[in-house]
């Protein structure tokens, strides 16, 4: 009778980065600078974390497997797509697409991306810094984000509702996935 050896499991990547690749690939970069923004500028609603901070700093992402880059501008404390930056940037963050996802995702720890030289950063270091230090410091209140979005008449009774029928650690888990 032959044995069976069992081998630990292999953690899944989670997002299938093929489709993703293949996304990038297909359309403009100002497609993807605006969804980008309108995803960051939502998802920032109602959240302790502000990008005041950044105000007027240009940031661009530099994607090395699909080719794409991507501007962007934080104005008004808002990242917008910053079409036209030719002329230069403050910040330049570059690296594979996996490893830009686990930045942006926070599922690990930029320091160590950016020790590993799994990611670049290029451009003023002062502007570098507060970039970084603002991904560090993001902590999504998915509460607050509600309360934001939906208002606190609705926000509220909803979470009363999350509580009682124990789906409130389910949307905390979630909150830390997205932030």
């Amino acid at each position: 009778m032959k044995s069976l050896t069992l081998q630990p499991a292999v953690p899944s990547p989670g997002l299938p980065l093929a489709p993703v690749a293949l996304l990038l690939r297909s359309f403009p970069a100002p497609f993807h600078e605006r969804a980008i923004s309108l995803i960051t500028n939502f998802l920032a609603r109602g959240q302790a974390f502000t990008l005041e901070a950044l105000e007027g700093h240009r940031v661009r992402l530099h994607i090395s497997d699909t080719g794409q880059t991507l501007s962007f501008v934080v104005r008004n404390a808002c990242l917008t797509p910053g079409p036209g930056l030719e002329e230069g940037y403050d910040v330049r963050i570059g690296g594979r697409l996996a490893d830009l996802l686990a930045l942006a995702t926070r599922s690990e720890d930029p320091d160590t991306l950016f020790f590993d030289r799994r990611l670049t950063l290029e451009g003023d270091t002062a502007a570098g810094l507060l970039f970084k230090n603002f991904l560090d410091g993001i902590e999504f209140d998915v509460e607050a984000h509600a309360g934001a979005v939906l208002g606190p008449r609705v926000a509220g009774p909803l979470f009363a509702i999350a509580r009682r029928s124990g789906l409130e650690s389910t949307l905390r888990r979630l909150a830390r996935r997205i932030g």
